[in-house]
């Protein structure tokens, strides 16, 4: 009895097809992409079977032709301020898990803090289909809200909080934040504090966190001090606005006692520099930051921060993303509102 003919790859594209995949496993074409597309309705040893079969043809579905009969493909996008910013990590990787974990695949894009950037990053995923899309923030402009108001998929705004929005919310208040700083350092008995802005043009949810500190400041009777430095390299801008707040002939009758910066960068550049200038941290200046990054605790000193809570961000995104497209049950309460809360972590420079 002669051995059965392997599967052959179609001429001109080279590529295994579904239809190999299903008689390598022994299965029917439908169970083969059912596989892909729903997994939880193929059996264990079903399952088994088709895996080995695409290891074996190195078989790579083609996930946005298998999406167009249902309209939509099995990707997600994600606009992101800033992709190499560290803040952003944890978000990114629990989002992309959470999704990975049901098919569904992450998508990227930077929008630099720019709202034109951020639109065309819009443009460009729903031409594509995807099942779903999540933005940082709540500050787009017109021609963006028109498409996310309009995507006829689940939206997800992330790192804020802003119940009276149509999108799902995953995110905490960042005027509170800046109202979570000055509190704090108003309970340790600092009075001339100043915030100082993002270095990057257009990070506006600095500018709310800028808000709550000045909130704050005013209940007290005590005068706001924002700063934005001139230039955009966050170190270089921390260093600049410690120069100006502690450490200017200007300030130097009367220089601040606290400094809350809008991330750790800032906080980190400042810090250094004001070593470096022989600044005693805190006894002559404290210092705040935001995003507790992973070099925050190795400064010298070590820097007390706020921790946003970016891994649950991400999480809770997927969650309520997968729950509006039917592959997870909903929880049985309103889940468009889920208001997280920020930590902070006391260290030494504060």
């Amino acid at each position: 009895m002669s051995e059965p003919t392997p599967p052959r790859k179609r001429r001109g594209s080279g590529r295994a097809t579904i239809h190999d995949v299903a008689r390598l496993a022994e299965v029917g074409s439908i169970t083969a992409s059912r596989y892909f597309s729903e997994p939880g309705r193929v059996s264990a040893k079903l399952s088994a079977r088709i895996a080995a079969a695409v290891k074996e043809l190195g078989y790579v579905p083609n996930m946005f032709a298998g999406g167009l009969a249902s309209s939509h493909g099995r990707v997600v996008g994600m606009v992101i301020p800033n992709i190499s910013g560290p803040i952003f990590a944890n978000t990114i990787q629990t989002f992309s898990d959470t999704l990975n974990r049901h098919g569904y695949q992450l998508l990227l894009a930077s929008s630099y803090f720019s709202a034109k950037q951020e639109e065309n990053a819009v443009k460009a995923f729903l031409g594509w289909k995807p099942a779903a899309l999540a933005v940082v923030g709540r500050f787009h402009n017109r021609a963006t809200e028109k498409m996310l108001s309009t995507a006829g998929i689940p939206v997800v705004e992330t790192w804020d909080y802003q119940p009276r929005r149509k999108p799902i919310q995953v995110g905490y208040s960042n005027n509170s934040v800046g109202e979570q700083a000055a509190r704090y350092l108003y309970a340790k008995g600092y009075r001339r504090i100043a915030f100082v802005q993002n270095s990057l043009a257009g990070d506006l949810s600095a500018v709310d966190r800028s808000d709550g500190y000045e909130a704050v400041m005013r209940e007290h009777g005590l005068e706001p001090i924002i700063y934005a430095p001139t230039t955009e390299a966050p170190f270089d801008a921390g260093k600049q606005a410690i120069e100006a707040l502690a450490l200017s002939p200007a300030r130097r009758a009367r220089p601040v006692e606290a400094i809350i910066f809008a991330n750790d960068n800032l906080a980190a550049g400042a810090l250094l520099a004001g070593r470096r200038a022989g600044l005693k941290i805190p006894e002559q200046c404290a210092i705040v930051g935001f995003g507790d990054y992973a070099f925050s605790p190795l400064l010298m000193p070590s820097l007390t921060t706020i921790r946003p809570p970016g891994r649950e961000i991400g999480e809770i995104a997927a969650l309520r993303i997968l729950e509006q497209l039917g592959v997870l049950p909903h929880a049985g309460q309103d889940t468009r509102l889920n208001l997280l809360a920020c930590e902070l972590i006391e260290r030494e420079s504060a």
